[in-house]
């Protein structure tokens, strides 16, 4: 059972794209590529989508950024989407679509557009419950925050996260906590919700979060936490697609508040949660 697939999206439909061996990451799939713009989300109940608008939307503004004028054929993209998912061997996958900055003809397609499946690990019931460890990766930064672009996806796999650290966290010049390789970051001080406001991927989980914050009447606060205010938080936690909203207990030698995951983040988590289980539907 191959679990780990890449098409290339051509007019014709779905070409089936040879797969390297032992590819356990996205990024091990596209070696000799010229990359380009990308999104990365999860499917739920085996070929469902949320918010796949928003992804959709994400990369096209990252191409414009980039100052790219062809297109993302967005029909074309739902299509290979929901062919490729409801054919996928297992309930459910990690999904990435790629916009090239050239054609993958190193792959034998003219299209530009790629999509990947591999199987899906999400943390376990005991992560959410007990939290997780975070570190910094002070020598990673993101050069055009605002357009995901797959360079850089490439160039943080030098650190292992999901291990005994789950992810580590991006710092600007001041020292103040901007996101994760993969996450977005938030932390809690004086019951305020704080999470960077610029200089940040504008995460498609993150601004699911921030809108169910403010209808649980939560403040929020639009600035990043510095490394110097960690031992003040009361609560910290890391979103994207495949983590929902995820506690964090300990940054570096820092615990945050007691220990473990407070009562913010998880009554945004559980209205995250009914949210899911509300707007899911398929690509097309």
């Amino acid at each position: 059972m191959n679990t780990v697939q890449l098409f290339a999206v051509e007019q014709g439909g779905l070409r089936p794209l040879p797969v390297p061996q032992n590819v356990t990451r996205f990024d091990q799939l596209y070696d000799g590529l010229e990359l380009g713009v990308y999104s990365a989300l999860r499917t739920f109940e085996h070929n469902k989508f949320l918010c796949l608008e928003h992804h959709i939307q994400r990369t096209q503004r990252s191409a414009a950024l980039l100052g790219w004028v062809d297109e993302l054929d967005e029909a074309l993209l739902r299509q290979g989407l929901h062919e490729a998912c409801t054919q996928y061997p297992l309930p459910d996958a990690r999904v990435r679509f790629d916009f090239l900055a050239e054609p993958a003809e190193l792959l034998g397609t003219s299209s530009r557009m790629l999509i990947a499946l591999i199987p899906l690990s999400v943390p376990t019931p005991e992560l959410y419950e007990q939290g997780v460890r975070a570190a910094f990766a002070p020598d990673l930064a993101r050069h055009t925050p605002l357009a995901k672009t797959a360079d850089f996806a490439k160039t943080r796999s030098r650190y292992q996260v999901g291990g005994e650290i789950y992810d580590f966290l991006l710092l600007n010049e001041q020292g103040e906590i901007l996101e994760g390789t993969g996450t977005n970051f938030y932390g809690v001080l004086n019951g305020v919700f704080y999470t960077a406001g610029e200089g940040v991927l504008a995460g498609v989980t993150r601004q699911i979060i921030l809108v169910l914050a403010e209808q649980l009447k939560i403040p929020i606060c639009l600035k990043p936490i510095s490394v110097a205010q960690i031992s003040q938080l009361s609560e910290a936690a890391l979103s994207s697609s495949s983590r929902a909203l995820l506690p964090v207990v300990q940054i570096g030698d820092q615990v945050v508040g007691n220990g473990r995951p407070g009562p913010i983040c998880q009554q945004i988590l559980a209205a995250y949660n009914e949210f899911v289980a509300r707007e899911v539907k398929t690509a097309v």
